[in-house]
């Protein structure tokens, strides 16, 4: 894969920068794509050029947040080998915090349950991960393991930012890290 021409790079970051700004006053869906590419300063065509529409810019500037997800819950992960600590990683409530701040629009493409095209991108990605990490550590069940793994961490997120789940970031945090570690320690059981 080539890499991304830089006035490319540039413009698509001023239009995912104009987008969470654009959300932090408003839902998405009051948002259009005039208000977006004039304070990014950048055409409607050019718009167009990088963009299918504002949902898909919306997914793309929330990406980071994908990766910050999959960072945080991986956090602890410092050499290969380590084992997960009985406590969450800081990491992991200080994504949530992030999360927080950010609802209304996360709300808007990740839907209750973990649906929506932001829910659909965290679950691949940390299954990805998840999978790529149990398969060098030799653990069994690696894709079974990391689908759970994705779907109770994608779906557990996208309901607490609907507030279908109650807490905070550190009662969330408190709570969600034994169940994905329940779920890791589940797949590494022999079978009887």
């Amino acid at each position: 894969m080539s890499p991304e021409d830089p006035r490319t790079a540039r413009t698509k970051a001023r239009l995912r920068e104009s987008i969470l700004a654009e959300c932090g006053d408003r839902p998405l869906g009051e948002v259009s794509v005039s208000a977006v590419v004039r304070r990014a300063g950048v055409g409607r065509a050019t718009f167009y050029l990088h963009y299918e529409d504002l949902p898909a810019l919306a997914v793309d500037a929330c990406a980071d947040v994908v990766h910050a997800a999959v960072d945080a819950l991986h956090a602890w992960q410092t050499e290969p080998g380590a084992q997960a600590p009985a406590r969450p990683p800081a990491a992991l409530a200080a994504f949530l915090a992030g999360a927080a701040a950010h609802a209304a629009l996360y709300r808007t493409l990740l839907l209750p349950g973990g649906g929506g095209p932001l829910g659909e991108r965290l679950h691949r990605e940390l299954r990805a991960r998840a999978r790529a990490e149990r398969e060098a550590a030799g653990a069994p069940h690696a894709g079974l393991v990391a689908s759970a793994v994705a779907a109770t961490f994608t779906g557990v997120l996208a309901d607490w930012l609907h507030d279908s789940v109650p807490g905070s970031p550190a009662e969330l945090a408190d709570h969600l890290w034994p169940l994905l570690l329940a779920l890791h320690r589940t797949g590494s059981r022999p079978a009887p």
